[in-house]
This record gives C-alpha cells, sequence and structure tokens, in this order.
C-alpha cells in the first residue's frame, strides 16, 4: 500500500510540474507574439487617416444593435452616445426586450418615435416583434427601435438582425460605451480585406468603475477604488492585450467579448445567428461562424484590434461576481461541447490544432486541475507526506511569474494607450499586480469550480447583474 501511495505521489508531483512548466511556456509564447503583434500594429496604424474612411464612398453601411432591458435610468444618455458615433453611413437600433418599466415610453417621448410599417422577414429565429419605431424628427433618422416580448440578449440581436439590413452589425451592450471613432477602427480590417473575408471584428474592452461620465462620454479615466474592479482592469488588461492579441497574430481566435464586436451580417445569418440555448452566445456564435467558412471551403479572418473601444461597468462585489463567472464558465462549457468536433481537427486549421485545444485545456480544464491540486496539497499536509521544500519553491515560481505577467501586460498599456494618466493609478495597479494571485485569483477559480457545479446539476438561470451605476461628473 505505501508503495502504491508513493508512486502516485511521484506521478502527481511530477505532473503538477509539467503542466506548471506548460502552462507558463504557453503563457509567454503569447506574450511574445501579443509584442510582435502589437508592435506591428502600432506602426501600421501610425500612417492611417481615420477621416478618409468617413469620406470614403466605400465604406461599409453598419447597424448598431444594442438590446435593451429595464435600462430606464440611462437609455436616453445611451441612445445619445450611439447617434454621436464619428461614422456616416451607419443606424442605431435598439431592441427593447419586453422591459417590465418605462423604458420604451421615454425612448418614444424624448426621441419622438412613431410605430411605422416596415417590412422584415424572420430569416433567424426570435420573439414576436410587436412594432418598429422611426422618429418623426430628422435629427434622429439614424435611430430605429424595435419592441419585442422578451427573449433575452441573444434573442434581442436576432430581432436586430431580422429588421436591418446594413452590410454590417455591430453588437453592443445598452449599457456599455463606446469611443466615438469605435466604427472608423472596427471598419478598417472590412474595408482592407483581399485575399481572405473578414467575418468579424473586436477591440479592447476597459472598465468604467469610478471613471467620471456626463452626457453617455467618459470624461476622466480613473482607475476603480475597490479592489475587486481593480483586479478586473488587470485581468482585462492581460486577457486583451496579451491573449487575444496573440490569438487573432496565430488564427485561432474563438472569442469576440459581447459587450462590442463587429460582424459580417450575411454570415451572420447564413450561419444561423445568435443561440438562444446557451449563455455563452457569443463565444458560439464566433466558433460556429469560423466552422462555416471552413466547411465552405472559403478564406476568412477574424480580427482583434488592440485599440480601447468600448467602456463597461464590471462586477464590484463578490456575490454578482461569482454570477457572472459561473455563466462564463456554462458558457464555454457549452460552446466547446457543441464544437468538440473541432478538436485536432486539421481540416479547421489553427482553430482545431491550437485555439481549440488551449481554449479546453488552459481555460476550461485549468480552474479544476487547480483544484483538484489544492485538494492534494491539503491532504499530504494533513497526511504529513508534503513535500514542504519543494512545494515552497514551486509556490514562489508560479506566484513571481503571475506577478510578472501582469507587471508585464501593465507595461503594454503605458507603452501603447496610458490611458491611466495619473502615476498613483499605475502603481495602485502594479499593487494590485501582487495581492491578485493571492486573494483575487483563488475566488475567481472557486466560481469557475462553481459554475462546473451549476451545469452538471442544471442550474442554468442568467443571474441578475447589479451594477452601482457610473458616477457622474
Amino acid at each position: 500500500m505505501d508503495e502504491l501511495f508513493s508512486a502516485l505521489k511521484f506521478f502527481i508531483l511530477n505532473a503538477v510540474f509539467i503542466i506548471t512548466v506548460l502552462i507558463f511556456s504557453t503563457y509567454l509564447i503569447l506574450t511574445i507574439f501579443s509584442a510582435i503583434s502589437l508592435r506591428k500594429y502600432l506602426r501600421k496604424n501610425s500612417y492611417v487617416d481615420y477621416n478618409s474612411i468617413v469620406s470614403s464612398p466605400l465604406a461599409p453601411s453598419i447597424s448598431v444593435i444594442a438590446p435593451a432591458y429595464n435600462e430606464s435610468q440611462t437609455i436616453e444618455d445611451n441612445i445619445r452616445t450611439l447617434l454621436s458615433l464619428y461614422y456616416n453611413n451607419f443606424e442605431v437600433v435598439v431592441v427593447n426586450d419586453g422591459s417590465s418599466d418605462n423604458s420604451m415610453e421615454k425612448m418614444i417621448k424624448t426621441y419622438e418615435m412613431e410605430k411605422v410599417n416596415y417590412y422584415f422577414d424572420y430569416h433567424l429565429p426570435c420573439k414576436r416583434i410587436r412594432g418598429v419605431y422611426k422618429s418623426k424628427n430628422r435629427s434622429f433618422k439614424k435611430l430605429t427601435i424595435i419592441d419585442k416580448i422578451n427573449g433575452g440578449k441573444a434573442d434581442s440581436l436576432n430581432a436586430g438582425l431580422n429588421v436591418c439590413k446594413n452590410d454590417l452589425v455591430v453588437s453592443i451592450d445598452a449599457d456599455s460605451i463606446m469611443e466615438p471613432d469605435a466604427l472608423l477602427k472596427m471598419v478598417k480590417p472590412f474595408m482592407e480585406a483581399k485575399e481572405k473575408r473578414v467575418i468579424g471584428t473586436g477591440g479592447v474592452i476597459r472598465i468604467a468603475n469610478s471613471c467620471e461620465i456626463s452626457g453617455g462620454h467618459i470624461n476622466k479615466v480613473n482607475l476603480p477604488k475597490k479592489f475587486i474592479p481593480r483586479a478586473q482592469v488587470m485581468e482585462y488588461t492581460r486577457a486583451f492585450l496579451m491573449g487575444r492579441m496573440a490569438w487573432s497574430e496565430l488564427d485561432g481566435l474563438l472569442l469576440i467579448s459581447g459587450a462590442l464586436g463587429m460582424f459580417d451580417r450575411e454570415v451572420v445569418i447564413q450561419s444561423g445567428g445568435y443561440h438562444t440555448n446557451t449563455v455563452g452566445e457569443d463565444m458560439e456564435l464566433v466558433v460556429r461562424m469560423r466552422r462555416y467558412m471552413a466547411d465552405k471551403g472559403q478564406g476568412y479572418d477574424v480580427v482583434y484590434i488592440p485599440d480601447p473601444l468600448c467602456w463597461t461597468e464590471v462586477p464590484s462585489t463578490i456575490k454578482v461576481l461569482a454570477r457572472q463567472r459561473s455563466r462564463w464558465t456554462r458558457g464555454t462549457m457549452e460552446t466547446l461541447f457543441t464544437h468538440r468536433k473541432l478538436f485536432l481537427n486539421a481540416k479547421y486549421g489553427k482553430l482545431g490544432m491550437l485555439g481549440y485545444p488551449y481554449w479546453l485545456v488552459f481555460e476550461y480544464l485549468a480552474p479544476i486541475i487547480e483544484f483538484l491540486g489544492i485538494l492534494w496539497f491539503i491532504f499530504l499536509a494533513i497526511t504529513g507526506n508534503l513535500n514542504w521544500p519543494f512545494f515552497l519553491l514551486l509556490f514562489g515560481f508560479v506566484y513571481f511569474f503571475a506577478v510578472s505577467l501582469s507587471i508585464w501586460s501593465v507595461l503594454f498599456e503605458e507603452m501603447t494607450y496610458h490611458k491611466y494618466e495619473k502615476k498613483m493609478d499605475v502603481l495602485r495597479l502594479i499593487g494590485t499586480a501582487f495581492l491578485e494571485p493571492i486573494f483575487y485569483h483563488p475566488m475567481v477559480m472557486l466560481m469557475s469550480i462553481k459554475g462546473n457545479l451549476d451545469k452538471v446539476f442544471n442550474r442554468n438561470s442568467w443571474g441578475k447583474m447589479e451594477r452601482e451605476g457610473f458616477k457622474k461628473s
């Protein structure tokens, strides 16, 4: 029995060491690819005149679709912000998803909307559309409001896709704040496409907690005062600047954030639109669009843009964060299971050979492996079989690598877009890098485990995302 236990202990310790080295090597490689891609993008874009896109007759038409449910407090400012985007040929389509507050009444009154006869087809399944509204005021001619029965975000986006007619569509959360030039930067890859068809673009999502906002615009960027949102700033910076940037370069990008993404409307409709039976509709759509193009044998690109394009409020309490991360985990599980055919399938190129395996191992399985490792550590400590020198060495290595990765992401941010102008904010962010692995990461790991359990026991609710609201300047 002792020999069996010793063999098991030896195997697990070596497995932990191998997995640790594999994870660190992967992150290091992604960091290098991100740095190369970011440098290439900045050099190329230093010569771009975005004003030429505005005046170009070749600029594609764009529909910005914003689902809204009970957004009465902010809906007027949000629409005003969307209508002021710096682009020529675009429309704003707000989808009132059966709100139970006075969102619809406010929109009708503020923007002088009236119900019109509007022909459209139900290309994609969605709840019944009760009416399409246009403004009597020519100042708001770019605004369209869809009133429909409640069906959720994915259902609302499908409704918007059914009604709009433009070449490209942008999906955005109604409470997100887009940068004025976001459409210009997102549409550029579509206009530059030659051999391959660009089917989707996404950009950096920034955190608006503690920022000062007026009239739907960011007036002053501040680092969040609370630790949980501040840790998410670090997390988002790593994910966007050092993760998705690399995967875009490697042609293995699986996700465009649901907060803001631009897509080829024709490909979205042909691939089936948003699925309403998943809580991770944004990731699932991107993977399905990529599969559709590969199955058709058509060359395509999904492009990530490192520019900060959108600001959103993130959870500031453990309770709300846990709901969000449970939903993310369940959405990842559903997408990976639905598209399991991709795994190591050479037919799908880097998506099947690199992107899918990475997401399966490092995004989905990693928290489970980490949790089991902690349980094994506790068992060894209780039974007196823990090799303390090995453990302390491994812990120190993991901790300082994680901190170094976070500080490197802060350096990426400061070298590029420098949104946090106060030196104290940057120092606080670096301080957060030292605290995050000890206090924040374990929480997120346990929330991921809870997401797995929620999925196993069929607890599939979306979870209410209470928000504190933006700080008004």
